[in-house]
């Protein structure tokens, strides 16, 4: 016995040094392998030894193997710890509380690293053997852990933890951490500011119960640590290079948690430079821009409030001068960061002042000539122009400057709206559809406050053009997005509090979107969402652009949205066939389409594609076989405006193809065989059958010219273009 003591006291350390060994090689770390042996080894002392050989150091293997099973990143060592204290609590029968962790903790619940550092944690944190050492192990292996999504996840379970120890997170942690928060080591520095940000936050909240203020928990020498982390940063130019990218975020979190924890910094010099930092933040990259956004809300809310509900005057006229003006950056990311710092401020920031932002919002939203990129500046300031409008609410009656109210109403619908036709392609394709979702979800917001305020400020008008634009998008071809517009379509149609107004036919869409009926509807899979869509087809006033969004469908590229979208629409058109006055209004309404977008390839090209496959469908058999029927004579003038001095190949093709015209002709010469003089019909067939018609067009054209000349055709020639 005692042989078998003296080697757990040498064992056991290793053991417990094992569990925890991680050590950063390049891009890669070493060591899970270690720690996976190492709870193997846990796993056979279960088998291994009588419990009381081991029973002077069940506390310590207890905490390691729960601390693996919940906070490694390997998913295999995790597993493998809980497979450990699983064993040792069957057959050691010593481990505090092991069934009841076993029960939170087993070996499928701890796959998912989310839930095992933001929920089971908490659990286990709550028998006293388990909170520090859990603690301990956050702050010294894993808020510097060289993977930035442990540290951020090990300052969220701090925050988590803070209420079952807060007297040990003030007094020993927070200190702990306060020196680690300007250290030299980066990964350290970002880990460690972050977790006085969420603590300082979890202290706050638990004073907040009792109230009082947060400073009861800290002490003076912590108020000033905190304090004293942005400056010391700024003079060691740490916000600067790589570690900047890291540094700012973090920095952006603790003035937001330290804003929303009421710290004791108001008219402090440390309020100016955190505002600094923010507006530094703001032309950067996105996950940057949104931390620093996020702090400024905060930072408004708790210090730039003279009393409440009254702004700072100096403060908002700086602010919203800055940004406004920002918004006409030729910076992108300016304009990004400008326009969602407008729709994070407060209303009290805003109100007094409302039509200067809107009016700068709106602005922000519009397409010109001379500025036809900053497509993410468009989106952002969609985004902002609603969240705005949900900010400052609605009266009727109100100043146009302090409310959504008749006066302004219109022209963020306008605004929105004309969003919804953004359609800018770049090199990274549709980015034109961030803007139109953006403006989805702003129609949406917005119209659901207005609704539930005054609902006499939604026109009929601005009800029907938001529900077609809607309708559009819901058959367009890019799934994600289809999803998103039937998602707020379905939104605003069954929303009875507050009910939307003059939703056109709307008995008759609810027929066709039934509220029990659709809430398994997959607007994102096609073989779901078109069968619903072409149904709108029947309703006149959505008829134009629903039609619009299949056309984009029915003759776009991808195979599934093409085959089910066509399915879909020719099957509607089978159902009308016999009906002469719905197919008269069904083919005014392709032309219209058509002749609205003639040389605008997004649209023209998809519509020619379309009408080619209804044509070899048999879709317009009651036009085709009248002569000079206006739907054919219209039809065959917009196609040969729509290729007239065209040399793009893919509309050419998409209007008649080479192969597919000889084809076609070699077809109808065996069919009628009395059309060519039988002396050169041999000849005819033998070229339209062995040529190769995709050769060099100087190659072709020697086969074309012979055709010609043997069925009687004048050869065509080329036109010569003078010298200008």
């Amino acid at each position: 016995m005692t042989v078998h003591r003296i080697k757990h006291q040498k064992l056991v350390p290793l053991i417990l040094k094992a569990l925890v060994y991680d050590e950063r090689r390049g891009a890669c770390s070493l060591g899970w392998n270690v720690r996976d042996a190492a709870c193997y080894v846990c796993w056979a002392f279960a088998r291994a030894y009588d419990p009381k050989e081991l029973e002077p150091y069940v506390n310590q293997l207890a905490s390691a193997l729960v601390i693996v099973a919940l906070f490694d990143r390997n998913v295999s060592c995790r597993k493998a710890a809980s497979a450990a204290f699983q064993e040792n609590v069957g057959r050691q029968g010593t481990f505090p509380h092991g069934i009841d962790i076993l029960t939170a903790a087993d070996y499928f619940a701890v796959g998912n690293l989310n839930n095992c550092y933001l929920t089971i944690s908490i659990y286990i944190a709550g028998f006293e053997e388990y909170t520090k050492p859990m603690i301990d192990h956050l702050v010294a292996r894993k808020i510097n852990h060289w993977d930035g999504a442990i540290r951020e996840l090990a300052t969220k379970a701090l925050h988590n933890l803070t209420p079952q120890a807060p007297d040990y997170m003030a007094s020993t942690v927070l200190p702990q951490l306060l020196p680690m928060a300007i250290g030299m080591d980066m990964h350290g520095r970002h880990g460690a500011i972050l977790a006085c940000a969420e603590i300082t936050h979890a202290l706050y909240k638990l004073a907040a119960q009792n109230d009082r203020p947060v400073t009861d928990f800290l002490s003076s020498e912590s108020i000033e640590g905190l304090k004293a982390i942005h400056q010391t940063l700024s003079d060691r130019k740490q916000y600067r290079g790589f570690g900047g990218e890291l540094m700012r975020p973090a920095v952006c979190v603790l003035i937001e948690k330290l804003s929303l924890s009421k710290m004791p910094f108001k008219d402090d010099p440390v309020i100016n430079g955190w505002q600094s930092l923010i507006d530094d933040s703001l032309n950067a990259k996105q996950s940057i821009q949104e931390a620093a956004v996020s702090a400024l809300a905060a930072l408004c809310q708790q210090y730039y409030q003279v009393q409440p509900g009254e702004a700072d005057t100096h403060m908002q006229k700086q602010l919203l001068s800055r940004y406004l003006s920002g918004l006409k950056s030729t910076e992108v990311q300016m304009r990004c960061g400008c326009a969602l710092a407008l729709g994070s401020l407060p209303a009290f920031m805003i109100r007094n002042k409302l039509q200067q932002v809107l009016d700068g919002l709106q602005e922000a939203c519009r397409v010109t000539q001379k500025e036809d990129g900053f497509t993410e500046a468009r989106r952002d300031a969609a985004s902002a122009l609603a969240q705005v409008c949900v900010t400052v609410g609605v009266c009727a009656q109100a100043s146009p400057d302090s409310a959504v109210c008749e006066g302004n109403v219109s022209g963020v619908y306008e605004a929105l709206l004309e969003c919804m036709n953004n359609y800018t392609t770049d090199s990274r394709g549709d980015v034109g559809s961030w803007v139109r979702a953006a403006a989805m979800t702003g129609l949406q917001d917005v119209t659901l406050q207005v609704a539930g305020s005054a609902p006499d400020l939604l026109s009929p008008a601005i009800c029907q053009r938001m529900m077609c634009c809607l309708a559009q998008q819901a058959a367009e071809k890019i799934d994600r997005y289809r999803a998103h517009a039937g998602a707020v379509f379905l939104r605003l149609l069954h929303s009875t509090e507050p009910a939307v107004p003059h939703i056109p036919y709307q008995e008759e869409l609810l027929k066709i979107f039934p509220l029990g009926g659709v809430e398994s509807l997959n607007w994102s899979a096609p073989s779901q969402a078109f069968p619903h869509i072409t149904r709108l087809l029947r309703l006149p006033v959505y008829r134009y652009h629903t039609l619009l969004g299949l056309a984009v469908s029915v003759g776009g590229l991808t195979e599934s949205t093409v085959r089910y979208s066509s399915h879909s629409l020719f099957e509607h058109l089978k159902s009308i066939q016999q009906d002469e006055a719905e197919m008269q209004q069904f083919g005014d309404t392709l032309l219209h389409i058509f002749r609205d977008n003639l040389h605008n390839d997004r649209v023209s090209v998809p519509v020619m594609k379309m009408m080619d496959q209804m044509l070899a469908n048999g879709c317009f058999e009651i036009f085709v076989h009248q002569d000079s029927h206006p739907f054919c004579v219209e039809l065959l003038s917009l196609c040969k405006e729509e290729i007239k001095k065209s040399k793009d190949t893919k509309k050419l093709r998409s209007c008649i193809s080479v192969k597919t015209t000889a084809a076609q002709v070699y077809e109808m010469l065996l069919t009628y065989d009395d059309v060519v003089d039988a002396a050169v019909l041999d000849d005819v067939m033998t070229v339209l059958s062995d040529s190769n018609w995709e050769s060099e067009l100087s190659v072709v054209r020697t086969y074309r010219n012979q055709l010609c000349d043997w069925l009687g055709v004048p050869r065509p020639t080329l036109v010569t273009k003078s010298p200008v």
